[in-house]
């Protein structure tokens, strides 16, 4: 890295730069192996600089999953832009995580980053809720293209959203376990299949 490029890393904010680093070691290491000095090295700030921006590990954590999903809901947005209809609204949810799949990750691809961090967190833990609160809301939008599609038919439009939903899950678990975005794709021609036959 250059003189410059180092200094103006240093020029942006500790908290990005704390957050960007979590992002990234939570990512590739894991939430519990993943320590604060870490963290603080590979962002470049005093350990200080942390707990001046957060009040904990946990605090960081539950920053990171927000981050993560508002990362995700930028991609769907973009991805939104260039749909055509309610149809394409749908598939613009499984596009989204499919670019979220092409990331350039240091270790590769793992999975979706926030299923990864709630299975490190106990079950009472605030960023649990942060990572059901993200998958309900993918749901939700699923299902309210789903309502544009079939209008008269919420009951059925509700169903078709959590079966999607599944089938997008389950897609994200293969594709970490495969190291690589393959069966988000795959996922995306089925489900294009099915609203096809909806």
């Amino acid at each position: 890295m250059s003189e410059t490029s180092r200094s103006a890393g240093r020029r942006r904010p500790a908290r990005e730069r704390l957050l960007e680093a979590a992002a990234r070691r939570f990512y590739a290491d894991g939430v519990a192996a993943t320590g604060i000095d870490t963290i603080t090295a590979e962002a470049g700030v005093a350990k200080m600089s942390l707990y001046n921006n957060f009040s904990s590990k946990a605090d960081l954590v539950r920053a990171y999953l927000d981050a993560r999903h508002e990362e995700w809901l930028e991609l769907y947005r973009a991805r939104l832009e260039q749909a055509d209809g309610s149809r394409e609204g749908v598939l613009a949810v499984f596009d989204a995580y499919a670019d979220h799949a092409a990331f350039a990750y240091e270790h590769g691809f793992r999975g979706c980053g926030l299923l990864n961090a709630a299975a490190e967190l106990p079950a009472d833990d605030e960023g649990r809720a942060v990572v059901r609160a993200h998958k309900e809301e993918v749901e939700r939008l699923i299902a309210g293209h789903l309502e544009q599609m079939l209008p008269g038919r919420a009951e059925e439009a509700r169903a078709a959203a959590e079966h999607l939903a599944f089938l997008l899950e389950g897609a994200m678990a293969r594709a970490g376990l495969e190291g690589d975005g393959e069966r988000v794709t795959h996922a995306r021609s089925m489900a294009a299949a099915l609203l096809d036959r909806l």
